[in-house]
């Protein structure tokens, strides 16, 4: 980058070089695994990679799929702008992972399905499976489009070039790696930018510390000015969406498809997507803080399914009249708080904001940039008049929209099957519900009892076989044997 002080830093010849190297390491991946792959035609190789993946390259593909250009941009600026108790964040999703590795994963894997959603046609009904996979598909649709802006905003920032042409440019290369690659390609794509990501945050780190005089400099900073108070995405979306199409809307109406026609499907299924979320890009420029609206998206549409989940797989009574109404009315709570907040942003006394200062800032705006104004909504203009609920029920945080929705479910949709009868035990499989052994603390607690329960009756066992009254009563019965023999 050219500049540390006067005009607003640039990219220099060699950051030109590193970021095409980036753009065509990415799409080299794609035509690597294309060509690689050309024999193999199967859905289930485009898809699932022939479920062949390691660990490593999985786990790492996940956790850049976490960590999008929203992550990487929104949360400082979130952080920075009201404190530090965003860390919070990482114990909710610490709680996350282990709840999805105790309840949902072994479920899931018990049952062997391809798509998530095969278990809500299982568990309640086809119509309930069909609603859930198209309400991810917008809510995923609607979220790679805040993926694609986020990055492009930065760039149109930084080089100068155009929004429009950097969105289009961004989404085509996905599209291409994702579209000839496959699974594969987005996993080692992920790879790359993974490692891309790490290296950039080491190196921020350490120039910000050299140039401040070392971390705890910096963090003295941060909390003399109160910020102490109190983490790539597209491609594996655009994977997940063909994924989730394929095996809930298109397999179950077309069975007698071919290999190939299944493949071909799904490489113009990703090129829909991929156009779809450039598409939603423009929607998203409109929607302010790229951090808030990508959380609120999916606490407004992800609770409402969460709390389906977790309705059919804790309770046996629940059925699918419930799940349906539950969920309904979920959704329509949690769109109704989240379209009200769009509207009627929360003002200042209800986020308390941190003060903002430029104080020491020596970079001048030597182009001509785009500016963003307010953080709650860049074009939204706030209504002379304000509703009652536009300061109570509106300002209720996006962070809590997924709570939201999931109780709501859940309690309306177990009321709403009690009300309807419930559900006929006989006629549910057992797999379809949480088993207690399944989980880690009573799989440990089971063992125990078990190891306990061995260990006592070894040790009356050899009590008893030391005992002198049992000693006579084995000479008798010996005494006895030899007497038959005579």
């Amino acid at each position: 980058m050219v500049g540390t002080g006067g005009p607003v830093a640039t990219f220099s010849v060699w950051d030109y070089v590193v970021f095409a190297g980036t753009i065509l390491g990415a799409a080299g991946i794609g035509l690597f695994q294309a060509i690689r792959g050309r024999k193999e035609t199967s859905s289930d190789e485009f898809l699932l990679g022939g479920r062949q993946m390691t660990a490593v390259p999985v786990a790492m593909s996940l956790t850049a799929s976490f960590m999008s250009g929203i992550t990487v941009i929104g949360t400082p600026a979130e952080a920075y702008r009201f404190g530090a108790a965003f860390w919070l964040f990482g114990f909710a999703y610490a709680i996350m992972s282990a709840v999805t590795a105790e309840i949902f994963v072994p479920l899931f894997y018990r049952l062997g399905i391809t798509s998530a959603y095969e278990y809500l046609e299982m568990r309640f009904s086809r119509p309930i499976r069909i609603i859930g996979t198209s309400m991810y598909i917008a809510q995923t649709a609607l979220y790679t489009g805040l993926v694609i802006y986020a990055p492009a905003l930065a760039l149109n920032q930084i080089t100068g070039l155009n929004l429009w042409g950097v969105l289009v440019a961004t989404g085509a290369v996905c599209i291409l790696y994702c579209t000839l690659g496959g699974l594969k390609a987005v996993i080692w794509t992920d790879v790359l930018q993974m490692v891309i990501m790490l290296a950039g945050f080491v190196a921020v780190i350490a120039r910000g510390a050299v140039l401040q005089g070392g971390l705890t400099k910096i963090w003295e900073d941060a909390g003399q000015g109160g910020r102490l108070e109190a983490f790539d995405t597209v491609s594996s979306s655009i994977n997940a969406l063909v994924a989730v199409t394929v095996e809930d809307f298109i397999h179950p109406v077309c069975k007698n498809l071919t290999d190939k026609q299944v493949t071909w499907m799904n490489m113009g299924l990703s090129v829909f997507f991929g156009a779809l979320c450039i598409g939603m890009a423009g929607v998203a420029s409109v929607m302010g803080s790229v951090l808030q609206a990508a959380l609120s998206i999916f606490g407004m549409i992800s609770g409402p399914l969460l709390g389906l989940y977790l309705l059919g797989m804790l309770f046996r009574t629940s059925n699918s009249i419930g799940g349906l109404l539950g969920m309904i009315i979920g959704l329509v709570l949690t769109l109704w708080v989240g379209i009200g907040a769009q509207i009627y942003p929360p003002t200042d006394e209800k986020t308390n904001p941190l003060p903002l200062s430029i104080a020491g800032c020596n970079s001048t705006l030597s182009q001509n940039y785009t500016t963003i104004a307010p953080w709650t909504s860049p074009v939204t203009v706030r209504p002379d008049v304000r509703p009652p609920l536009a300061d109570s029920w509106y300002s209720l945080s996006y962070l809590h929209f997924c709570l939201l929705g999931t109780l709501t479910t859940m309690v309306s949709g177990l009321l709403v099957s009690m009300i309807t009868g419930g559900c006929k035990q006989e006629k549910l499989n057992s797999d379809l519900f949480v088993r207690k052994r399944d989980l880690i603390c009573f799989s440990c607690l089971s063992k125990s009892k078990a190891s306990d329960v061995t260990e006592k009756a070894a040790t009356e066992f050899n009590v008893g076989a030391d005992n002198s009254a049992f000693t006579e009563l084995d000479v008798m019965g010996k005494d006895v044997e030899n007497a038959t023999k005579l």
